[in-house]
């Protein structure tokens, strides 16, 4: 099983010929890498993209309909999208996504046959009252109920206290929390982890604590760095 590195744009770069810039100096890098990479940039430059896999960062759980800027499984399928990150912190906190409706979102997208990256983790609250393990265990089993099928499913493990703050989490903490995870999934689920990952820890994020790849933010949109952390996994 290969090392699955994941590289969220989030909301940038602002310009279309920033992110083709970006993606064919990460493109040109990771040849006969190792690991499987894959590139989620935001929905404008999703056709704009090819000669590495490609993931959208987000979806709708309808395949079309009276929606109003929402994005569909089928439209990102049609444009030859493989991945589609499913609820990430930044969703849940800033747009208001309930466990019920990643669910949706996952069953979704699964049945029209996209390769999920489902992110789960704990705040910085949660987390230093004790009950990450909890938080934990209730997004995996809403976020996947009635799905029997995890041939497609990847778990991103981002403690949310991480995410961009540069105060990345141990990895000994992290090889405890992938533990925890494993414990709820069927054996050879990818489990990946994200939060402040850079060159200088990637490699020890994989070997060390046991991740089965990374979800990159910021440091994805520098490609030097990037490749980088894609080669940390050979």
């Amino acid at each position: 099983m290969k090392n699955l590195i994941v590289a969220n744009w989030k909301m940038n770069p602002t310009s279309k010929k920033e992110a083709e810039e970006i993606f064919n100096n990460i493109k040109n890098g990771a040849e006969n890498t190792k690991a499987e990479v894959v590139i989620c940039p935001p929905f404008v430059y999703l056709s704009l993209l090819g000669g590495m896999t490609i993931g959208a960062q987000n979806c709708f759980y309808e395949e079309s309909g009276a929606f109003t800027g929402e994005i569909s499984p089928v439209m990102l399928k049609d444009l030859g999208v493989e991945y589609v990150i499913i609820g990430h912190s930044e969703r849940r906190k800033y747009f208001g996504e309930i466990d019920e409706v990643i669910n949706k979102k996952i069953n979704k997208s699964l049945g029209l046959g996209l390769k999920i990256i489902f992110c789960i983790g704990e705040t910085a609250e949660e987390h230093d009252s004790g009950k990450k393990n909890e938080v934990l265990e209730k997004q995996l089993k809403l976020g996947l109920e009635g799905i029997t099928d995890f041939s497609n499913i990847n778990i991103a493990y981002e403690p949310v206290w991480a995410i961009g703050t540069g105060n990345n989490c141990s990895v000994e903490e992290t090889k405890e929390s992938l533990n925890f995870i494993r414990g709820f999934l069927p054996e050879n689920t990818r489990v990946l982890y994200g939060g402040s990952v850079k060159s200088e820890n990637s490699g020890a994020y994989m070997k060390e604590a046991g991740a089965d790849g990374l979800l990159v933010g910021g440091a994805s949109l520098n490609a030097q760095e990037f490749v980088k952390i894609i080669k940390s996994a050979d």
